[in-house]
C-alpha cells in the first residue's frame, strides 16, 4: 500500500506549544486530512510542530508522525473529549487496521476538560449498557479511544495531563506499545487519572518501556469487566518504571472472561498502596476466571498507603486461577508493614461474605526468587504471606530474608487469616518449600494445621 506523506506545516500553521497550549484550533484542517486514508492509499501525517485540537478522528492506514518532543497536541479547552478517536468505534468488530503514532506530545490538557460528560451518542458509551455502565448516562473523558483495531503501533510519544484514563483500547489484536511515557505534573486525587487500560476481547499485546506516574492503575487489564465474557490473551508487558504511582499494575475478571499467558516483568520504580491487584473488584458476579500468569524482575518499593478499603500490598491476588508464578522478587525500603503477597481475598473488601460451596480456587502459585532486606529501622511484619482462602499448591524455593543486625523480628513467614463477617480461614493443600533462609523470621506457619500436607525438598 502507498502511503501519502503530507507535512501538517505545508497546510496550516503550527502556533501552538505541547505544553502551554495557545495558538490557532487547526482540528478541521488536519481532520480533512486524515479523512482522506483509504484501503488504496493512506495518510502519513507528519507534525513538525504543535497544533491545537479539539480532537481527531482516524481511519484504517493512518501514520502520524512527530518529529521530535516539542511536536504534537494540546486539547482545547472545553473540548472535553479525547485526543485521538477512530472514525468507526466497535465493541464487536474490528473495523480499524493499521494505524499508527509514532514520537511527540500529546497534551490532554486535564485542567481545561471535564472530568467526565453526558452520552449523548451510544457509541461513546463508557461501557455495555446494563452490564458495565458504572457512569450510568456519563462518560469518562479519556485522553485516547480505540474500539475495535487491529494493527496498533504507538511508540516513542508522550501523554501528558490526561483528565481520567490516558487511554482506553477495546477490542483489539496486535496491538504493540513501546517507549511510552505517562507525564502527570498536575495530579488529581482520586480523578481516575489512570494509565493504559485494556477491556476484551484482544489477543496478542506488547508493551514495553511504560514508564511514568498516573493517579490509580498505571496499566490495567481487564478482559470482561464491560460485558462479563470477552477474554485477553497473549501478553507481554516487558519494563515498567514506576514515579510515585498509586498502584502498578490491575487485572480484573469478573466472571467468564479469560486472562490467560501473560507475562510481566523488569518492573522497578515507586508505588504508593498496591504493587499488583489481581482479582474481580465487583461482587456477585464470580471469581474471575485466570489461566497462567507470569511475573518475573519485580523491584517496586513502597510509599505512603492512598487506599483506606485495603491493606496495603504488593501483590493482592484473589479469583480463580490455574498457575501464578512470581520469579525473582525483591523487597527493601519498608515504608510500613505491608505483607508482600495476599492470597485468597477476592473482590475490593475483605468483609464481603459470600457462601461457602461458592469461593475463589487459586490451584497453584510459584514463588521462585524472593529477596527481603530487612533494615534495622523497618517497621515490624507480622506475615509476608497472608492467606485467606484455600491455595490447593503453593511453592516456595530460593527465599532469603536478609536482615541487620537490630531489625525487627517477624512473627511468622505465612499467616493464615479469617474473612470479617465469617469463620472461613485460609488453607494450603499441599505446600513444597525448597532452599529457604530467614533466620530472623520466628516461623515458617503462623498455624500448621491449616495445611494439609508440607514437603521440604
Amino acid at each position: 500500500m502507498k502511503f501519502l506523506k503530507i507535512m501538517a506545516s505545508d497546510i496550516t500553521d503550527l502556533d501552538s506549544n505541547v505544553y502551554e497550549g495557545g495558538g490557532t484550533d487547526v482540528t478541521a484542517l488536519l481532520q480533512q486530512v486524515l479523512d482522506k486514508a483509504s484501503d488504496d492509499e493512506g495518510i502519513h501525517l507528519v507534525m513538525d510542530g504543535a497544533a491545537l485540537i479539539t480532537g481527531l478522528d482516524l481511519k484504517s492506514n493512518t501514520t502520524i508522525e512527530c518529529l521530535s518532543k516539542d511536536c504534537g497536541f494540546f486539547l482545547k479547552d472545553g473540548s472535553d473529549r479525547s485526543l485521538i478517536d477512530l472514525k468507526e468505534r466497535s465493541y464487536t468488530k474490528r473495523l480499524t487496521r493499521n494505524v499508527s503514532l509514532i514520537g511527540g506530545t500529546y497534551n490532554h490538557n486535564n485542567k481545561g476538560q471535564q472530568h467526565h460528560v453526558p452520552i449523548t451518542d451510544e457509541r461513546y458509551r463508557f461501557g455495555i449498557k446494563g452490564i458495565s455502565d458504572d457512569m450510568g448516562a456519563s462518560r469518562l473523558v479519556v485522553a485516547f479511544e480505540f474500539f475495535g483495531v487491529e494493527d496498533l503501533v504507538i511508540r516513542d510519544i508522550t501523554i501528558r495531563d490526561q483528565r481520567a484514563w490516558s487511554m482506553m483500547c477495546v477490542n483489539f489484536k496486535n496491538v504493540t506499545m513501546e517507549n511510552i511515557h505517562i507525564d502527570l505534573p498536575n495530579w488529581m486525587k482520586s480523578q481516575n487519572q489512570d494509565g493504559l487500560h485494556f477491556w476484551g476481547p484482544g489477543q496478542f499485546l506488547t508493551l514495553k518501556n511504560i514508564k511514568g506516574r498516573s493517579g490509580d492503575d498505571f496499566i490495567a487489564l481487564g478482559p470482561d469487566e464491560h460485558d462479563l465474557v470477552s477474554s485477553i490473551t497473549d501478553v507481554l508487558i516487558d519494563g515498567v518504571h514506576l514515579e510515585y504511582a498509586d498502584q502498578a499494575i490491575r487485572m480484573l475478571s469478573r466472571a467468564k472472561g479469560r486472562l490467560d499467558r501473560v507475562i510481566v516483568r523488569n518492573v522497578s520504580g515507586t508505588y504508593r498502596s498496591y504493587g499488583f491487584f489481581i482479582n474481580p473488584w465487583f461482587p456477585g458476579d464470580g471469581f474471575g476466571n485466570y489461566g497462567h500468569i507470569t511475573f518475573d524482575n519485580i523491584d517496586l518499593r513502597p510509599m505512603d498507603h492512598v487506599y483506606p478499603y485495603r491493606t496495603a500490598t504488593l501483590f493482592d491476588i484473589g479469583g480463580n486461577f490455574d498457575c501464578i508464578t512470581f520469579k525473582n522478587i525483591h523487597h527493601q525500603d519498608a515504608s510500613d508493614d505491608r505483607p508482600l503477597f495476599i492470597f485468597g481475598l477476592p473482590f475490593h473488601r475483605n468483609d464481603l461474605n459470600y457462601a461457602p460451596d461458592f469461593r475463589p480456587y487459586i490451584k497453584n502459585a510459584v514463588i521462585d526468587g524472593l529477596t527481603i532486606v530487612q533494615a534495622e529501622d523497618d517497621p515490624e511484619v507480622k506475615e509476608y504471606i497472608q492467606v485467606y482462602d484455600r491455595v490447593e499448591n503453593l511453592f516456595l524455593k530460593n527465599v532469603i530474608v536478609s536482615s541487620d543486625k537490630d531489625a525487627k523480628k517477624t512473627e511468622s513467614f505465612i499467616g493464615f487469616r479469617k474473612f470479617k463477617n465469617c469463620d472461613r480461614v485460609g488453607k494450603i493443600g499441599n505446600l513444597v518449600t525448597h532452599d529457604i533462609y530467614m533466620p530472623n523470621v520466628e516461623k515458617l506457619l503462623s498455624d500448621s494445621q491449616q495445611v494439609e500436607h508440607v514437603s521440604n525438598t
